[in-house]
């Protein structure tokens, strides 16, 4: 059973007033021109789907520095995130609770190439294959990208959405009127209780 932290807060959800998740990550979109790098998840969460780099998040560093790090070590890509656009609250009736936070980048270096975890690749903005990705990403993610990339930088109003789930299946799905994050994305992240 997961262990919860002092810095993992408790949030008000549609469908629980004291929701604590027991997983925080991050995701992190970077885009080049007209093209997003995805990657095939090979190993743990997610294992056979599409998605953007990301992981969980590790004691001492932020938010921004898990989007960071596990770019890097997903693809070989350094890249520097924008901002926070959105934070994700995966309320699962049946299993492990998540929480989110998705960032978009524009300026990175490195090469790219396939890791023990992923195989990357660019993809057309037009063209992100939903069908292979989880249920929830073809409702958020358009939203996270014209909302990221539009303000040219991290958005100033994250997107906040509520996203209940029964045994990996999606069942319902709320964009909130929150516009503040529920976590720091600078804070570093603390030991557990």
């Amino acid at each position: 059973m997961a262990r919860l932290t002092i810095d993992t807060p408790i949030i008000k959800t549609l469908w629980h007033q004291r929701w604590q998740p027991e997983f925080v990550g991050t995701l992190l979109f970077l885009v080049d021109a007209d093209r997003v790098l995805l990657i095939e998840k090979k190993t743990g969460h997610g294992m056979g789907k599409i998605n953007a780099p990301g992981g969980k998040w590790e004691l001492g560093e932020t938010l921004q520095d898990c989007a960071r790090r596990e770019m890097l070590e997903e693809t070989g890509i350094e890249a520097e995130p924008l901002g926070c656009v959105a934070e994700l609250r995966f309320v699962e009736r049946n299993g492990p609770q998540w929480l989110g936070y998705v960032f978009v980048a524009r300026d990175f270096s490195g090469h790219m190439g396939e890791t023990p975890e992923a195989r990357p690749f660019w993809c057309p903005l037009g063209d992100i294959p939903y069908e292979q990705m989880w249920a929830d990403d073809a409702i958020w993610l358009p939203q996270v990208l014209k909302h990221g990339l539009l303000t040219g930088h991290g958005a100033s109003t994250p997107l906040v959405y509520d996203l209940l789930f029964e045994a990996g299946e999606l069942l319902e799905h709320h964009l909130s009127s929150q516009s503040v994050l529920s976590q720091p994305v600078h804070t570093p992240r603390s030991g557990e209780i």
